[in-house]
């Protein structure tokens, strides 16, 4: 596709920070727009995100440069040249220079890459998902619906409570289960004088007494609301334990807890045998090799072991895992790559490996539904996007419902182990 124009300006997102949307008209006169989402908790060996650092201006988080990179130096070089989504995310790399996308920022990259191909699938009169793959399966969604550690300020030092509706035919039946059983919760919560208000992933963000009560009190919401806790939901945990790594082993902040590796790996060890979680992310930090190694040679033949701060979604990084034995399954965020190109790689080497994939979203996101299509496209199986709650959140649900009736009746829900 040939490329007429690139404009680039700054918008907010779900936190009422700014972020890059860009927007890429061919000389067909097509015109598509990306945006671009951003974590609280992040991994260190992530592609570079640009922010301004004028404090004088949204606290240093502006992202003007990134803006400027895109408008005065990426358009200039990509208008007028006919390329392949491949080409151009590999142009855009060699335009940058550096690694982890430093110099023109991994904002500033990506939102070019992802508005290329949503212009690029409707020039083609092709819905995203039908322009990036051949898929027919629609993810099961892991719904974070009560959140802590970073995303909240509670007492909970444990990221993320997920639910995951895995005893259904349809992801419609699913999500609607899947609704259910959070408002249930949210009853559940205000019955016993909780806070019900919601952290930054729309789950809800009481103080509980320990993590213990805040997986019971998920598995007393499926029970009342009608569902059972083996056949019908599992339930999935991100620890983001990155954020808790010290010099001599970790410190949960919340809990004031000290633990070593060893101490972390058994924590992990007995919440799966004592409940039916499925999925650990980030059980471990993300250097812990060794410990990541241990874990999955104890409990990677039962659990779903993910690879956040891990990966990073780069290809080499799942490569050494893989060929060190740490995890069995990859967390997806385009933005911690930088282009589609190398995102899409990541997967295609995940599942080659017998890797799980998930999609992900990021803490703070736009109302941009780009990953939906993206799950369904690549069969990953899998996408992590919150609870059903904050329209940013809800907008992916939505589009998967979408897909879903537009597949039908050649799509699939479900086959997740």
């Amino acid at each position: 596709m040939r490329i007429k124009e690139i404009n680039a300006r700054e918008i907010l997102d779900s936190r009422g920070n700014p972020t890059v949307r860009t927007t890429v008209t061919l000389f067909d006169s097509t015109t598509a727009s990306a945006s671009v989402p951003s974590g609280a908790s992040t991994g260190k060996f992530e592609a570079a995100e640009l922010r301004d650092g004028d404090k004088n201006r949204y606290g240093g988080k502006g992202v003007l440069k990134a803006v400027k990179n895109v408008n005065e130096i990426i358009s200039p070089q990509i208008c007028g040249c006919e390329l392949t989504q491949t080409e151009l995310d590999s142009t855009l790399k060699a335009m940058d220079g550096t690694q982890n996308l430093k110099s023109l920022g991994a904002n500033a990259v990506l939102s070019v890459s992802l508005a290329f191909a949503r212009a690029e699938a409707k020039s083609n009169k092709l819905s995203l998902f039908e322009h990036l793959g051949k898929g027919a399966k629609l993810p099961v969604p892991m719904l974070n619906i009560l959140n802590g550690g970073a995303h909240a300020a509670n007492n909970l030092d444990i990221q993320e409570f997920m639910i995951m509706p895995v005893g259904f035919s349809k992801f419609e039946t699913a999500l609607e289960a899947s609704v259910t059983v959070y408002h249930t919760l949210g009853n559940l919560l205000k019955s016993k004088g909780l806070a019900s208000t919601v952290g930054d992933e729309g789950g809800f963000a009481p103080d509980l007494k320990d993590e213990r009560e805040a997986i019971e009190i998920i598995l007393d919401a499926i029970k009342q609301s009608g569902f059972n806790c083996e056949k019908d939901f599992k339930l999935a945990l991100d620890m983001a334990a990155s954020e808790w790594k010290t010099a001599d082993g970790y410190f949960l902040p919340k809990s004031k807890r000290q633990m070593s590796s060893d101490d972390l790996i058994e924590y992990v060890e007995k919440l799966t045998s004592d409940y039916p979680i499925i999925s650990v992310e980030d059980p471990l930090g993300e250097e812990d090799y060794e410990g990541f190694k241990e874990l999955t040679r104890k409990i990677g033949d039962r659990i779903q072991i993910v690879g956040d701060d891990l990966f990073v979604t780069n290809k080499q990084r799942l490569q050494d895992g893989i060929s060190g034995g740490y995890a069995n399954a990859i967390l997806i965020k385009v933005n911690q790559i930088g282009t589609l190109t190398d995102a899409i790689d990541t997967v295609h080497t995940a599942k080659k490996s017998g890797y799980k994939t998930i999609i992900s979203h990021r803490s703070g996101e736009t109302s941009d539904t780009f990953i939906s299509d993206l799950a369904v496209a690549l069969n990953a199986g899998q996408i992590k996007t919150g609870a059903p709650c904050r329209s940013e959140r809800v907008e992916k649900y939505n589009r998967l419902l979408k897909i879903e009736s537009m597949l039908a009746p050649f799509s699939f829900y479900g086959d997740l182990f």
